[in-house]
């Protein structure tokens, strides 16, 4: 009886052994047993917002824990960035972040309360956001080279609007006096939406605005688009050139949407969020929600999204340097 006893114990411990890696077969253990949060560091209703709640929703269906959206928004979501870059990094608070807020922020606000390189692990890039430049429809400008022109003519004359610094709207701009050796003055609104009423009442010149957010204005031809910030045309907005094909040679501004992750994640988390986060993107449904949502879907996993953000640093770093913009 003792030695049945001992071959059954054996044969125990051994299933124990081959049943292990079963369960933890992609390295990330047991995670995720309990609800995770997904901060949004901005207002509910804009396009981080949407875009979170749409990755939630998949997330949760495909780790089969609830994740949750909270939303920390203030001063160019470094409330929320900084919530997050505190928070313990087990694989339990995720956010999303943006070029503001994980690339540009550090070149305006020196007291920024957080690193956005090494605070953070870079998860997965969800998708692009283009911006079209558009003017209202009954603008003297039909081309973008007019503006160009115009713009050279009287420095500072020609005003465009944004909601805030370190925007894409902002960003855009100062992209397109960069390359084409003008000055243009900035109007600074609470959001893009007050920007394009001004647009349209003639008090400003242009918007530099997301193709998602101006498109109803375009199709009720309130306003004309001159170009996009993209390197390619939109399958989206098919009429409108890339602004680098028309005068401004090099130029591609597109701000992004991804996922962070706390320094010191565990690998293992990371890495099964990552292949979730491509999949969900894969899926033909969310491209189409992530479309309506004015991003272009990507999917890139962590590894190429940390070398992305480094460029975007890069870039933007020097764009701002070149300005003679000082953080504040």
């Amino acid at each position: 009886m003792r030695s049945t006893f001992v071959r059954t114990l054996i044969a125990t411990v051994a299933l124990g052994f081959v049943a292990a890696p079963a369960h933890a077969q992609d390295g990330a253990g047991a995670w995720p047993t309990k609800t995770i949060r997904y901060i949004v560091p901005f207002s509910p209703g804009g396009v981080s917002d949407g875009v979170a709640r749409l990755m939630a929703e998949q997330l949760s269906a495909r780790l089969g824990q609830s994740v949750v959206v909270e939303n920390k928004p203030g001063v160019s979501g470094i409330i929320g960035t900084q919530h997050t870059a505190r928070a313990e990094p087990d694989g339990y608070t995720i956010m999303g972040g943006t070029i503001t807020t994980h690339a540009v922020n550090p070149f305006f606000i020196k007291s920024l309360g957080y690193d956005p390189v090494k605070d953070f692990t870079p998860v997965a890039l969800v998708g692009m956001v283009s911006n079209a430049l558009v003017v209202r429809a009954d603008s003297p400008f039909d081309t973008v080279q007019q503006v160009i022109d115009a713009a050279r003519a009287q420095p500072d004359a020609l005003t465009y609007g944004t909601a805030g610094a370190g925007t894409s709207q902002h960003l855009s701009g100062q992209l397109f006096q960069s390359i084409s050796d003008t000055r243009l003055r900035q109007i600074v609104y609470k959001g893009g939406s007050q920007a394009m009423v001004d647009l349209i009442g003639g008090q400003i010149d242009m918007v530099f605005e997301t193709v998602a957010a101006a498109r109803p204005m375009i199709d009720s031809k309130r306003v004309k688009v001159l170009g996009v910030t993209a390197a390619s045309v939109l399958p989206d907005l098919p009429q409108a050139k890339p602004l680098a094909e028309l005068g401004l040679p090099g130029f591609e501004m597109q701000s992004w949407q991804g996922i962070f992750a706390p320094a010191g994640t565990p690998a293992p988390v990371v890495d099964r969020l990552a292949r979730e986060i491509a999949a969900a993107v894969q899926d033909p449904e969310v491209r189409a929600k992530l479309l309506t949502l004015g991003v272009a879907p990507d999917g890139r996993g962590s590894e190429e999204f940390t070398q992305f953000q480094r460029s975007e640093i890069d870039k933007w770093g020097k764009v701002i340097q070149d300005a003679g913009i000082q953080a504040d």
